[in-house]
């Protein structure tokens, strides 16, 4: 499969991801691993994946997709990049996983201490549902104090503490989201709307001496990509600082993405706690946790925080990692990367409003959404008003002309280094047909 091959075709059998997805039926809930890989809200079957390589991937069937997915972001120097593979290879050839210290753990850990100043020391785990929840433990083993607060529409991984609603008003306490959920666990959550600050002045007055932290993502990106509205990042910081609570910023998605030093080098605000995936462990499975010495010196063996993982440091992830933040250090990695997403989203937009289509994009460097909305989104509540039925149909029709995206109006697109500009003027062109059919019908 060629890098550069953006040619696509209509009318594409999937018999065979057919036939596997009823297989996987049979053995695994849904089908799937992973919820939203099941197309439930966009209808269609899944793609089943046979390989991958730069900026697209092939499926059983043989179609070839121009891939904005990126397994959800980590791959942002592309599929198969030569120089992670080598990594993972050398790595694996000396043993996958030894439950003892290694020396490329010091060696990544010393690259992200260098790219963000907030950590001053980092503690690896194996996904960034662990990483959010530790961090939260820290934070409140560091302050004494049991409440959370998130914002509605943010996800933090599938922890008990982060799977709650608001209540009828910003200050109830939080609901549980999911059957399984004890309501005395969600009740140690307060979930307020995202770039509201007024929100967060009333939880913090009535709550303010029992609010052990804030955890956000800095760039919502699990509601849609929005970004947060000027001044919004440092409103958190100073009501944090007022109150004695901590700043935990949720970096899986935007760590080494939006910037190389993140959202907090972007936004010029500095956590007190840094949650990271993702991309530091190049495809990997990986998570990890920092910020300033006196939290992380609470953490066992050191402290008393508990806190272990069998595979915490696993010597092929770190070493995939290790490998793509490397590969950030070109001067114009992020030049470039801003650019093209711009060309894509730009253009997207443009497709669509040109056959007459209500659309909005929402990008943030490598990030996007385009919401099929008639208004600005700027919370989860604008998000919940676009219309998720022609995104549905939107998605089907793209991803039958050759490019995959997320199955959902409430994710992210992502661009990577290994996408040309033939791909997203390929991707633009066919989004341009799929709009006019739209249009017509």
């Amino acid at each position: 499969m060629s890098q550069q091959q953006s040619t696509v075709q209509t009318s594409k059998p999937v018999a065979r991801s057919r036939e596997l997805f009823q297989r996987a039926q049979e053995v695994l809930p849904g089908g799937v691993n992973s919820p939203v890989r099941g197309f439930k809200s966009v209808g269609g079957t899944p793609r089943f994946i046979q390989s991958a390589r730069a900026s697209h991937i092939l499926d059983v069937d043989e179609n070839n997709y121009i891939d904005y997915v990126c397994s959800w972001g980590p791959l942002i120097a592309g599929h198969a990049h030569p120089a992670v593979v080598q990594a993972i290879e050398e790595a694996a050839r000396k043993g996958t996983s030894y439950g003892a210290p290694t020396e490329i753990e010091s060696q990544l850990a010393e690259t992200v201490i260098e790219r963000m100043p907030a950590i001053e020391l980092v503690r690896f785990v194996s996904s960034g549902t662990e990483a959010a929840m530790s961090a939260v433990r820290l934070a409140r083993a560091a302050t004494g104090r049991e409440l959370i607060v998130k914002f509605d529409g943010c996800y933090h991984g599938h922890a008990d503490s982060m799977l709650v609603s608001a209540g009828s008003g910003v200050l109830t306490l939080g609901q549980p989201d999911s059957p399984g959920v004890p309501k005395a666990v969600a009740e140690t959550t307060l979930s307020v709307p995202y770039n509201s600050a007024s929100a967060i002045d009333e939880a913090f007055s009535v709550h303010g001496d029992a609010i052990a932290a804030i955890i956000v993502e800095p760039v919502a990106g699990n509601m849609g990509v929005i970004e947060p509205e000027a001044g919004y990042l440092q409103h958190l910081r100073d009501v944090t600082q007022r109150h004695g609570a901590l700043l935990i910023f949720d970096e899986v998605i935007t760590g080494f993405r939006v910037a190389r030093g993140g959202a907090q080098e972007r936004f010029g605000v500095t956590p007190d706690l840094t949650v990271l995936g993702k991309i530091i462990g190049g495809g990997l499975p990986v998570g990890a946790y920092g910020g300033k010495a006196e939290y992380m010196n609470l953490i066992a063996p050191v402290g008393p925080v508990y806190q272990a993982g069998t595979l915490s440091g696993n010597p092929l992830a770190m070493a995939a990692g290790l490998a793509t933040l490397n590969l950030l250090d070109d001067a114009d990695v992020y030049d470039t990367l801003e650019r093209r997403s711009a060309k894509l989203g730009n253009g997207l937009l443009a497709a669509a409003q040109a056959a007459g289509i209500t659309a909005t994009a929402n990008r943030v460097g490598s990030m996007m959404t385009l919401f099929f909305s008639g208004s600005a989104v700027h919370d989860y509540a604008g998000a919940k008003h676009s219309d998720t039925g022609l995104f549905g149909r939107y998605f089907g029709m793209m991803l039958d002309r050759g490019v995959y995206l997320a199955p959902s109006q409430f994710e992210a697109a992502f661009v990577s280094l290994a996408h040309t500009d033939d791909d997203i003027e390929a991707t633009v062109a066919i989004a341009e047909t799929v709009f006019e059919d739209l249009a017509k019908s």
